[in-house]
């Protein structure tokens, strides 16, 4: 889309997940903006359920749905971590792994046994990627969507406390630490305080510059 007909963001914005570690990113990462950000649970609207075959479909089913409900611009994120020796699982499906009690101690334990299982124990073998598809969406219907990727891989056993997800088995290209080692800051905080690391944090800064006006 031409940068000159992106839509701005302005006021309030509903933030369209249930998960308390994105919720959380997402309202760091809006912080420095005049933008009221507001949980969809906190405006009592039902979960969708995610049926797309894609990150971006995923995102664009939860912003639409929660933008129609609330009546105001929406902003999702779907994203996973991607596994080249496991053909791209867990994917879209990366918190069905940790089962309804959302439990990523026993989702990160089976993709380490699912690689073991096929031979991967090198860190060439475990290389991996974390997608964020993020989508902004109003109730007219108009959609904002950007992508960020951040490659890495997998180690295990697990390190770090800090961060949500796999982030504690996920060690980042070029870093010694992985996610679950690294402070918010350093993790997803943006230029110049920090340096966009983060898939999320990636495709924060297209929707920065494309719709708040920034670059």
């Amino acid at each position: 889309m031409n940068k000159s007909r992106h839509r701005k963001i302005a006021g309030r914005l509903v933030i369209a997940t249930p998960n308390p570690g994105k919720l959380r990113e997402m309202r760091e990462l809006l912080a420095p903006h005049a933008i009221e950000a507001v949980a969809a649970a906190e405006c009592g609207l039902a979960e969708p359920e995610e049926i797309g075959a894609s990150f971006h479909e995923n995102a664009r089913i939860k912003a639409m749905a929660a933008a129609v409900a609330a009546g105001l611009p929406a902003f999702s994120d779907d994203s996973g971590l991607v596994v080249d020796a496991l053909g791209g699982a867990p994917g879209i499906h990366s918190a069905r792994w940790a089962g309804p009690e959302k439990n990523f101690a026993n989702a990160m334990s089976k993709v380490d046994a699912e690689l073991r299982t096929r031979g991967a124990v090198t860190p060439q073998e475990r290389a991996a990627h974390f997608v964020s598809a993020l989508c902004i969406a109003w109730p007219d219907g108009h959609r904002e969507e950007f992508e960020g990727r951040v490659d890495g891989v997998l180690v295990w056993p697990p390190r770090g406390t800090q961060g949500f997800g796999y982030d504690a088995m996920f060690l980042p290209d070029g870093h010694d630490r992985t996610f679950g080692e690294m402070s918010a800051e350093e993790k997803h905080g943006l230029p110049p305080r920090g340096s966009g690391l983060s898939h999320r944090a990636r495709a924060f800064l297209k929707l920065a510059e494309a719709c708040l006006g920034e670059r």
